[in-house]
């Protein structure tokens, strides 16, 4: 079955660039101008890739990429923008993206990047199913069911996105080690590249915001300062 890649740009040249190049790549492309209709057909699902403009009419990429982020499924976001301050950047990343690219770009970029996060997407699919096969986590507080990738905090379940289930396990399975945000990257995401460690601090502090008490004074996940994080003993 052909992948599906939502596209939303506003620009119908880059649009049209960007719509010819996924369909040289056998996959299909679905094109919106607006950030609220992009979020929209999203929601209607079946999207296996969201390539995003990052100034929208109707809402803006930050905030679709914000709202992509806040459902249980991960579909990988490719952020598009003319704007080139780190800030920028990393705000993306902040919000969720998974990867960056500037206008102008090169069709051979773009179709770098896009295969680049296929092969994340079936590496972590893979990682997913290993994972599934092992017995029920159990630590005090917190018990993880990785067949049915579901989590219980103190009793109460708690929603996870697949990103946040993977992390947390990772995490749980080896309390006590630490692990940088470089090594967070290779073994979680599948993937590492300089000056992405900002999605890791993302994530961890969402995780933290669902399974903490207080996620200022976190009982699970650590920071060891100047090193990483690590899974209380």
């Amino acid at each position: 079955m052909s992948r599906k890649v939502l596209i939303i740009e506003d620009s119908p040249g880059i649009a049209d660039l960007v719509r010819m190049q996924v369909g040289e790549l056998g996959m299909t492309p679905v094109l919106c101008d607006r950030g609220d209709s992009g979020l929209a057909r999203f929601h209607e699902g079946g999207i296996d890739l969201v390539i995003l403009d990052l100034m929208l009419p109707g809402l803006d990429g930050l905030s679709v990429c914000r709202e992509i982020r806040s459902g249980p499924d991960y579909v990988p976001v490719l952020m598009l923008t003319a704007k080139t301050t780190e800030l920028d950047r990393v705000l993306g990343l902040e919000m969720g993206a998974d990867d960056y690219l500037t206008k102008p770009f090169s069709v051979a970029e773009l179709s770098a990047r896009i295969k680049a996060l296929f092969r994340r997407v079936d590496a972590m699919a893979a990682r997913s199913g290993s994972v599934a096969d092992e017995g029920e986590l159990q630590v005090p507080g917190l018990r993880m069911d990785p067949a049915r990738r579901r989590v219980f905090v103190r009793d109460r379940e708690v929603e996870l996105t697949a990103r946040e289930f993977d992390l947390l396990w990772h995490f749980a399975s080896q309390p006590g080690r630490v692990f940088s945000r470089t090594q967070l990257l290779d073994r979680v995401w599948g993937y590492n590249h300089e000056g992405y460690e900002h999605t890791v601090n993302t994530h961890i502090n969402r995780l933290r915001g669902k399974i903490e008490t207080d996620p200022s004074r976190p009982e699970f996940i650590e920071t060891v300062w100047g090193v990483g994080y690590r899974f209380r003993e």
